[in-house]
């Protein structure tokens, strides 16, 4: 299923609730997540049911991210924070979900393996429906480019919606890879949603210091130590760490609040990169427009 073709015409949200809960990688905390559906044109909002004193509600997109050191953080004008959301996000976008409700009872979604795979699953057993609207798209026109020294994230025109990345690291464990993909549900599935996170050994404790870095393990990220994988199981595919990469932008071009259409690049990218990009399309609007789905014009009288 592409993420702009025909199947995709009307915005999605969920068939029912759904609930997991695990540790926050940075904070430590358990958290619990129940996942809702919501009404057409709510976009993805998190809640959070442990603050009632104030505004609880933080839409996910690119103008409320506050945070992008090692994650990405969206905060509302009360102060209210959720961090990490970038694996949920990714799957939500895999899966075409367009408005939902995730309640979550702390201040960071939980990692869970490190990847994005146990949040397709909880999307799996709540199930995804079609609203009574069609779905908009942001059609990439030009060329929208941002730097921060070697680094650099572009979005390209293109027919559907594809993700280029390009990893260095000196360390032989990972090295130089690249992925490049045209990214529909069944590819996310196949090639990106089962990536984990990663990080070093001798990073840990400077981590710890600045209060990131609190939860994880090798059980929720892969490890490493100079050239050496910690992890006793090794990795679960080829290329995890570069797969891992496209993966998070995946998420965090999905708080644009729409779909993609067009091409993504980055070379040695991060959060802070991605967040940068969203915010030169939300700048940019002349390198961009709003596209209906790929749709005869009957259907869109229908849904309209």
């Amino acid at each position: 299923m592409s993420l702009v073709d025909r199947s995709m015409a009307r915005q999605r949200t969920l068939a029912g609730s759904t609930v997991f809960s695990g540790i926050g990688v940075h904070s430590g905390e358990r958290v619990r997540v129940v996942l809702r559906p919501a009404a057409v044109n709510h976009g993805i909002v998190f809640v959070r049911t442990d603050v009632t004193d104030r505004d609880n509600r933080i839409p996910a997109l690119a103008d409320r991210v506050a945070r992008t050191q090692l994650n990405t953080e969206i905060k509302n004008a009360a102060g209210v924070f959720v961090s990490t959301i970038e694996h949920l996000m990714a799957a939500f976008a895999a899966l075409g979900v367009d408005n939902a409700v995730v309640e979550i009872d702390g201040d960071e979604t939980p990692i869970m393996d490190g990847s994005a795979l146990p949040f397709i699953e909880a999307i799996d057993r709540a199930g995804v429906r079609e609203q009574d609207a069609p779905r908009r798209f942001i059609e990439i026109l030009e060329r929208i480019e941002v730097r921060d020294g070697d680094k650099s994230a572009v979005l390209l025109p293109a027919d559907g919606f594809e993700v280029a990345f390009e990893l260095q690291y000196a360390s032989r464990a990972i090295g130089t890879q690249r992925v490049d993909l045209a990214v529909t549900e069944a590819s996310f599935r196949a090639e990106l949603a089962a990536a984990r996170t990663f990080g070093f050994i001798h990073e840990v404790e400077s981590l710890k210091a600045m209060g990131l870095g609190k939860g994880a393990s090798l059980d929720n990220a892969v490890g490493l130590d100079g050239d050496v994988i910690l992890n006793p199981e090794g990795l679960r595919m080829e290329g995890e760490f570069v797969r891992h990469k496209a993966l998070d932008a995946v998420g965090d071009l999905y708080t644009l609040g729409a779909p993609v259409i067009g091409r993504f690049e980055s070379v040695k990218g991060g959060h802070a990169l991605n967040n940068k990009l969203c915010r030169a399309v939300l700048d940019q609007t002349s390198a961009w427009r709003w596209r209906p789905p790929l749709l005869d014009v009957a259907l869109l009288d229908q849904v309209g």
